[in-house]
């Protein structure tokens, strides 16, 4: 599985969606996607790749891109 497959994953697996729903989509876009669906977004990524997110990292993970661009700072490339 790819860097980007394990990524897609964690956001169909932890908001229950469609890989089409993920490109674009924001917190809180989608009822899943709200304070409780966010730390379990966290836990996915974090184990999907073997890292531990900085708070201010975690905090800023508002939008599929942007959890893209943090992952880029733990030199997981997509």
């Amino acid at each position: 599985m790819t860097n980007l497959e394990k990524y897609i994953n964690a956001f169909t697996s932890t908001f229950e969606i469609d890989d089409a729903k993920t490109k674009g989509l924001k917190y809180q876009d989608i009822e899943a996607w709200d304070s409780v669906g966010h730390m379990g977004l966290i836990a996915a990524l974090e184990e999907a790749f073997g890292i531990m997110l900085d708070a201010d990292d975690i905090v800023d993970l508002s939008s599929f891109e942007k959890g893209q661009e943090i992952l880029r700072k733990y030199n997981i490339e997509m």
